[in-house]
């Protein structure tokens, strides 16, 4: 008599063979997701930069983004530097994203199209996962603002 089906042996090498994939995966889809939260964050960042210099300009006044790493969530702030000093637009950036200054959490935009500050002004962008690839956006002195990979995390 021939039965059809597979045998307790069978089911054990296919479960363990899978497993074994997964655990081969399970790394690389961590820093892929990693890698997905800077690349949010950067861009996050970089439109924030973009919308801050285009209203001082708008506004004829001088304007000023900041970011908190330490709030719940975490923030990037547009201000107007009016006698109120108006929220203009505020965004929200990944819990385990960190964006680290060289100089200053805080940028001002002039609406001559230049920043106020003696240098340009660069920001990592970091993950909470350390195998993540970081990212930088650079701002420098005439508000030209661009995004590369690389910078220092530790």
């Amino acid at each position: 008599m021939s039965s059809s089906g597979f045998t307790l042996i069978e089911l054990m090498v296919t479960i363990a063979v899978l497993a074994i994939i997964v655990s081969i995966a399970a790394p690389s889809i961590s820093t892929q997701l990693a890698n997905q939260r800077v690349k949010s964050t950067t861009a996050t960042l970089a439109n924030a930069l973009k919308e801050a210099k285009a209203e001082s300009v708008i506004r004829r006044q001088n304007v000023t983004l900041s970011y908190d790493n330490s709030s719940s969530p975490k923030k990037i702030v547009i201000t107007a530097s009016d006698t109120n000093s108006s929220v203009i637009a505020s965004y929200n950036y990944n819990a385990q994203s960190n964006i680290k200054p060289i100089a200053t959490t805080n940028i001002t935009f002039a609406p001559s199209k230049r920043i106020i500050s003696i240098d340009d002004i660069t920001y990592t962008i970091c993950d909470s996962n350390a195998s993540a690839t970081s990212r930088q956006i650079e701002v420098d002195r005439v508000a030209n603002i661009t995004s590369r990979m690389g910078g220092k995390c530790s």
